[in-house]
């Protein structure tokens, strides 16, 4: 895909999908701004890619309002995300509310403020878990329907600006960097046995997707799965 000379926001840019989001942006050409809560990991972040760093937090809705007031781009992307997950029954009411305010009242709030060029993108990330729910995290499967639902009706809203979203299944990023090597390496191999893909994702193969939606005129209020066959297994 060639985006040379259009700007992207990814939001989430400092590690993770974000980050290998922002990588694959700027290898097509565009200038690349990252955009992190943590000042240290996107000063870090940035330097590898060489690009423009932002200190942002989706939950500040006065912060998000002030960063757009002077600037637009041609496409935003956010994977930006702190969620908590446990049974219904025994996830502390506040992680719930915290972890519904993180993920898609982020979105939502990205989504009122950002200024995005006309014919441009907004691509946001929720999860299979919202097709293919599982005990111990209605939580988030709640919370990747609820975005999956807001796409559909901002791409109404926002048109002619492109709204979409990605749904991954189990993706190999340093949120799993706390696991025993033993124990992630177990995770990992037994996730591979249980897909049709016969293995699990990577930033890349998340990221290939997100420059196609911004690349792709036609591609307007979808939810494209890229979960190995994981919503069907």
């Amino acid at each position: 895909m060639d985006l040379t000379d259009q700007t992207v926001l990814v939001l989430g840019g400092s590690s993770g999908i974000g980050f290998g989001v922002a990588q694959a942006a700027q290898a097509a050409g565009a200038k690349v701004t990252i955009a992190s809560r943590s000042a240290e990991k996107v000063e870090a972040a940035a330097a590898k890619l060489g690009c423009e760093g932002v200190t942002l937090d989706t939950g500040d809705a006065a912060a998000l309002e002030s960063f757009f007031a002077d600037r637009a781009f041609g496409h935003v992307f956010c994977s930006a995300a702190s969620t908590k997950v446990a049974a219904v029954r025994e996830l502390p009411l506040e992680d719930a509310y915290g972890s519904f305010d993180s993920k898609f009242w982020g979105a939502y709030r990205l989504a009122r403020a950002a200024r995005i060029e006309e014919g441009g993108s907004l691509t946001l990330v929720s999860g299979f878990l919202s097709v293919r729910p599982k005990a111990g995290a209605a939580i988030q499967g709640a919370i990747n329907a609820g975005l999956e639902g807001l796409t559909r009706g901002l791409a109404l809203e926002l048109a002619p600006v492109r709204v979409n979203c990605i749904s991954p299944g189990l993706i190999k990023t340093e949120m799993y960097d706390t696991l025993d090597g033993d124990g992630r390496k177990a995770m990992f191999d037994g996730a591979a046995e249980r897909l049709p893909a016969g293995r699990v994702g990577t930033p890349e193969n998340i990221a290939v997707q997100a420059l196609a939606l911004m690349a792709n005129p036609y591609m307007t209020g979808t939810t494209v799965f890229i979960d190995g066959g994981g919503a069907i297994a």
